[in-house]
This record gives structure tokens, sequence and C-alpha cells, in this order.
């Protein structure tokens, strides 16, 4: 990232540039300031946008080797093409030998870097990966946007924000100016503010039902999951994230046990650095065996929902209060 900065900065541009990953409010931020920076406003003569599968490549092309009206450059942006997971050869070879004033800009959620796209784009282009931010960047960016709207915010209100809305930044964002309309008339932000005009990520809510189980709170885990289903979230895909939840946390407690160090734990268990001690704290509150006995069970639970023989919300119901019930 730091040399597409360097980029923009420069005003030197590269004639083609990849951005991927699974940050969207950083992909579609760099490619609005790409695309502001090669192409005059309002100038649909030199600017174009293609979005989904079945782009037609040759149509594609074709405006390629057009020259641009009254400039010396056109721009061409393409997004969730799916081309740099399938076969876009034509398009690869077309980018890879070419030299012109048409400038690509790719924005893909995933890629397959071994496609010849992608290797066509990094052989004469910038590839960028938008990844999750960590939790340091994470503050100081909405320590930034807080002072910007002249208001005020502890850092440990901060931790606490980020830790019920999750890590997303569009939906920090979305957020954040709830936060600031719910506060209009205040310059601090508190706690408070945050539980009383905040929605919690689903993510957070599936970590606090699991910390209820955990706890063998089996009425306050039964209110997570209540609150969930009125918030019209499927069954199967609650179940789906508890088990994705315990899964992690077996993950966790295994390495730990090989003694992996904690970015190391991270990585291999798919989850945040910054939150690798929560989850530790969590994995200590169940066994190995127990573990691996909720996962059996879930899977069993959902084989029942797809054959018919149990209800969705109430497989869901049965699995929780099996494992929060008090020994």
């Amino acid at each position: 990232m730091k040399s597409l900065n360097e980029d923009l900065k420069s005003g030197q541009f590269k004639q083609l540039y990849l951005l991927y990953g699974e940050e969207d409010y950083l992909k579609k931020q760099y490619r609005d300031r790409l695309t502001k920076a090669l192409s005059a406003e309002n100038d649909t003569m030199n600017y174009s946008y293609y979005e989904g599968k079945n782009i037609p490549v040759g149509e594609v092309i074709d405006l390629a080797e057009t020259m641009p009206f009254f400039t010396d450059k056109r721009l061409i942006v393409i997004e969730d093409s799916g081309f740099f997971k399938s076969a876009a050869n034509e398009l690869a070879d077309y980018i890879k030998e070419r030299s012109g004033a048409t400038h690509f800009v790719f924005v893909e959620s995933e890629v397959d870097k071994r496609s010849r796209m992608y290797k066509a784009v990094k052989a004469k282009g910038r590839v960028v990966e938008m990844v999750r931010q960590n939790e340091a960047t994470l503050v100081r960016w909405v320590a930034g946007s807080v002072r910007q709207e002249q208001k005020q915010i502890a850092e440990s209100t901060i931790h606490y924000f980020l830790n019920k809305v999750g890590t997303d930044m569009k939906n920090i964002q979305q957020e954040l100016e709830k936060l600031f309309c719910y506060t209009l008339d205040r310059p601090q932000i508190d706690r408070e503010d945050v539980d009383a005009i905040c929605t919690s990520h689903i993510t957070s809510q599936i970590f606090a039902m699991v910390d209820a189980v955990a706890e063998k709170k089996q009425k306050k885990a039964l209110n997570y999951y209540y609150d969930l289903l009125a918030l019209k979230e499927p069954p199967m895909r609650i179940l789906y994230l508890l088990t994705r939840q315990f899964k992690i946390l077996l993950d966790v407690k295994d390495l730990s046990r090989r003694g992996y160090g904690n970015k190391d734990i991270a990585a291999k268990a798919g989850v945040p650095p910054f939150a690798i001690r929560k989850y530790q704290q969590q994995a200590r509150a169940f066994g190995g065996r127990d573990l691996k006995e909720i996962l059996e069970m879930s899977a069993d639970s959902e084989e029942r929902v797809k054959t018919g023989r149990l209800n969705d919300v109430l497989a869901v119901e049965i699995f929780i209060m099996k494992y929060s019930t008090s020994n």
C-alpha cells in the first residue's frame, strides 16, 4: 500500500493496478482515488466501468485500443470480474504486451496468484492486497475521525467500540456516523453512547454467546440466540458461526499447547492478532475433548436439519442448551 500511496502522491502511475482482499472499505477508497487521479470528473468519453462476471473481453480490448479524446489518458475500471480466478487468457496476453494511453484498475475479492492475469498485472503494474487492519491502525483511524468531528473519546472507549462493532472498516464508519449524530450536542463520546446506539456485529454476538455457554449461563446464551433470530439471522447461519467459533477455539488450544507464539497462532487460526488473547482466554474454559464433542454435535444437528428430522430453530436451541447446562 505504501507504493500505491507514493504513486498517488507523485502522480506517476502504472498502467495496471490490481486491488484485492477482504477489506472492502480500503478497496473502494483506493479505487476512487485512482479514478479521480486518472480521469477527469464526468468524463464519460475516457472512463469506462465494468462489473460482474461475463464481461465481454473483446469489447474491453477494443476500448483499450481506442485513443482517448482531448486528453492523454483513458481509464478502464473492472470490478468483481473473476478474471483472476478463471481463465481470461486473451486479456492477460493483451495487457502483458500492450503499452499506450489506457490505464486499467482491477478490483477483486479473491485472486489466484497462479493465474495468468495475476502474473501479467504483477509483471507490468501494481498489485496491492487490502487486508483487515490491525487494532493499532483501527484505533488511530477512529481517533482521527473523532477529532475531525471536534469530539473526544478515550482510547479505552475506542477498544470497547471496536469489540462491539467488529473490524470491518465500512461497518466502523457507519457506526461512527451513528455515534456522531447521537452525540451531536456533546463533545464527549462515552461507553454509554456506544451501548445506546451501536449495533453489535454478529461475530461479537457469537463470541458473547460462546462466553455465556462457557460460563454455563444458559438463559443469557439463549437470549443472544433469540436476539439474532429477531434480527432475521437464519438459524443455520448462527449454527455455522457457532461451529466456526468452537473450531477456532480448538485450533487455538492445540496451537498454544504445541508452543506456537501468538502471532503464528493468530495466522494459523485465522483470527486478528490483536484478538488472540481473547480467544486464548475463551479456549481455556473448554477441554479439548469437550470442543471435539461440540463440533461432532454441530455436524449431527446440521445433518438432522438437512434430512428434515429436526426443525432448524429448535436444533440450534437444543445445541446451545446442551452445552450451557450447569453440571
